[in-house]
């Protein structure tokens, strides 16, 4: 028999930030309020085309970091100024949802960002004018779950949250909500 947790920040959504929003932006109904759809991570990795690898490797760090197996993406057409040709791996993605997404995003606010060298918070530049988010991460290493020693070359990547936000002023009230630490850029 399996037994139901619910994560942190689940519980959250669910007592703190439904009645926050719901009073910022009058909505009449609690599902109006937006929701934390899925988070996609993305590692590009262009250096694969010569070494295979790193593909190998990169996959294992992101599997390690979201707790679930991250698949290689191929390239779509072939470029010969890159020597790419179709079909070759030449990243690595894995989309989060329900628990695990919580859990991750957890990990993300309290562990991760806090490591990354002079942070002063993300960037409130990465909407996309639908209501999703994408954070840029410059080293895989500020996750506590890679081990330094292991690390055969230092990769970024690309963090999208997904909501259902239709604006970006209701996505970044509901990501302000979960506790993402953003910049105060605005004067």
């Amino acid at each position: 028999m399996k037994t139901i947790t619910t994560t942190r920040l689940k519980d959250k959504y669910k007592s703190e930030v439904v009645p926050a929003l719901q009073k910022q932006f009058n909505y009449k109904s609690s599902m109006q309020v937006p929701v934390l759809k899925k988070i996609c991570i993305n590692q590009g990795i262009g250096a694969a085309v010569a070494d295979k690898k790193l593909i190998d490797s990169a996959i294992t760090e992101l599997s390690t970091i979201t707790g679930q197996k991250a698949v290689s993406t191929k390239s779509r057409i072939d470029i010969s100024n890159f020597k790419l040709r179709k079909g070759v791996p030449i990243g690595v993605r894995v989309t989060l949802r329900g628990e695990k997404m919580y859990e991750f995003l957890d990990r993300l606010i309290s562990a991760a960002l806090p490591r990354i060298r002079d942070f002063k918070g993300v960037s409130e530049k990465g909407f996309d004018g639908r209501g999703n988010y994408t954070l840029g991460v410059t080293e895989q290493i500020i996750f506590p779950e890679i081990n330094i020693d292991k690390v055969n070359k230092i990769m970024g990547m690309d963090i999208t949250f997904v909501t259902s936000a239709p604006s970006n002023e209701e996505a970044y009230a509901l990501l302000k909500e979960f506790g993402i630490p953003f910049r105060n850029l605005k004067k």
